[in-house]
């Protein structure tokens, strides 16, 4: 009798859990580690009040990932969770009694271009074929590689794309040449505002970014994002892993350049194969001897981190007005606060900041005639975090929320939680405190990421946002298909 193969998955946010669930499928016998009570990583949730938070990802984008996910096991999202589009997809602020709805669909998209400024909707339409177009090869061949060597990508059909992907010119050159109108700059610029750079510092090739947003959706899973992960786990289950919660890895044992062993603060688990799907400098620098680490402290000090936040996750106890699902605040300079973020790390002078009320679309979320609300304001990660420097922009996000929208906030506030740098490190041992991974520069794309196998360790691999092919959610999930494939391939 043949022994099905043990591999220890430590870490249970959508990379370790996609990880588990297609090794699962090939017979292996998967166990998942997770530090904290509940599974999810930065996808967890919390109740408190009457109200549901979700504490991480809320922006549902590239709905085709998730559903080429479930289809990989015979199953549907749909099986799991219910979808509804938003629409408008969000508003944006640009101040006072000056705001933008962005509405679901391209024709749509256009005829607001179109009023904004005149002759841009056929411009629009250009933007958005070329952006389709990276968003077919780039989510398409790109990053389903491992990213181990160059030779993977010295295919003719992505040599030959490389022009048309504008991997060597900038996304705000890009913009700039195709519309002049401020707003519609700003709108079209955003979405890579979590990607590591600024605009003027990503490659083109990210307006796939744009092309996610408004030609493929803003969605939301009713019951929160956290039903995303229910649904990940119960599949998993059913496929036999094991998900053990509140099970923090101490150690992995690694004789003759062979992990053998994951020791825990409850135990040991024995180990054909290990999968770090918790932060790749954490288990790296701390879980591993000296000597069979890849990469040094200064290697990893080099390296270009996507931002922090400041998060804040309040309960209101009435209806607030003006607000959507997702509300974009751009009512001081974009430029600046980007630079404060990547080039002059500091706490922002004038910060731009995001307002998710998932009440506005799910009632399950806060009690009868209340307001949930999740406020992020983009920050540098290993920035001092202070309760004093939260309370000062608190008061300075609410300052402003109310007076855009034209009504007091602060006396209505039942609950309130903040998270920021010092709590990603402790919840997650996310390096430097960030809460996006590594910065998707040009000289951290593909193969020039950390690797998601260990040249050290011959049975240990790496999936997450700090490897291939990088950070967000749909990114997560496919790095974990791509580890998992890998394995079955070196280990099957």
């Amino acid at each position: 009798m043949i022994l099905a193969k043990k591999v220890i998955v430590i870490g249970s946010g959508f990379s370790g859990l996609a990880t588990a669930s297609c090794l699962a499928q090939q017979g292996f016998e998967v166990t998942v580690l997770e530090k904290n009570d509940a599974p999810g990583g930065r996808a967890r949730k919390f109740e408190a009040a009457g109200f549901t938070f979700d504490m991480g990802p809320s922006w549902y984008w590239m709905p085709d990932v998730f559903e080429d996910y479930f289809n990989l096991f015979g199953k549907k999202a749909s099986d799991y969770y219910d979808l509804v589009r938003l629409d408008p997809s969000y508003r944006i602020f640009f101040g006072e009694k000056d705001e933008m709805d962005v509405p679901a669909g391209v024709e749509a998209l256009c005829q607001m271009f179109e009023r904004e400024e005149p002759g841009s909707s056929a411009k629009l339409r250009q933007f958005l074929s070329e952006a389709k177009y990276k968003y077919e090869v780039g989510m398409g061949d790109f990053v389903r590689k491992p990213s181990l060597s160059i030779w993977e990508f010295a295919d003719w059909r992505i040599l030959a794309s490389m022009f048309r992907l504008q991997m060597f010119s900038s996304l705000s050159s890009h913009v700039r040449s195709l519309f002049t109108n401020k707003k519609l700059i700003e709108l079209l610029e955003f979405p890579v505002l979590f990607l590591g750079a600024t605009p003027e510092n990503t490659p083109a090739m990210y307006s796939l970014m744009n092309y996610a947003d408004m030609a493929l959706g803003t969605w939301y899973p009713m019951g929160g994002m956290t039903k995303i992960i229910e649904g990940m786990v119960s599949l998993a289950e059913e496929l036999g892993v094991k998900i053990c919660l509140g099970e923090e890895v101490n150690q992995i044992f690694v004789p003759n350049g062979h992990a053998t062993k994951v020791i825990t603060n409850k135990g040991e688990h024995a180990a054909d194969v290990v999968v770090g799907g918790a932060d790749y400098h954490h288990v790296e620098q701390h879980l591993l001897d000296g000597q069979v680490r890849q990469y040094s402290e200064k290697y990893w000090d080099k390296r270009v981190m996507a931002p922090s936040s400041l998060l804040f996750y309040l309960g209101v106890n009435k209806r607030l007005k003006g607000l959507l699902h997702h509300n974009l605040f751009f009512d001081k300079d974009f430029k600046q606060h980007a630079v404060e973020i990547y080039e002059d790390p500091a706490w922002p002078t004038d910060p731009l900041f995001y307002v998710c009320a998932p009440s506005v679309t799910d009632a399950s979320v806060a009690p009868v005639g209340c307001e949930n609300l999740f406020v992020l304001i983009p920050l540098a990660p290993d920035l001092q975090d202070t309760e004093e420097l939260r309370e000062r922009y608190f008061d300075i996000v609410m300052q402003r929320l109310e007076s855009l929208t034209g009504q007091d906030v602060r006396n209505s506030i039942v609950y309130k939680r903040s998270f920021a740098h010092n709590d990603f490190k402790k919840d997650y041992h996310a390096f430097k405190g960030n809460a996006y991974g590594l910065a998707n520069t040009l000289l951290q794309t593909a193969f020039l990421k950390p690797r998601i196998k260990s040249k050290k360790v011959a049975n240990l691999y790496y999936t997450g946002q700090l490897t291939a092919p990088g950070p967000g959610v749909p990114p997560s999930l496919i790095s974990g298909q791509v580890v998992a494939g890998l394995i079955a391939k070196n280990h099957g």
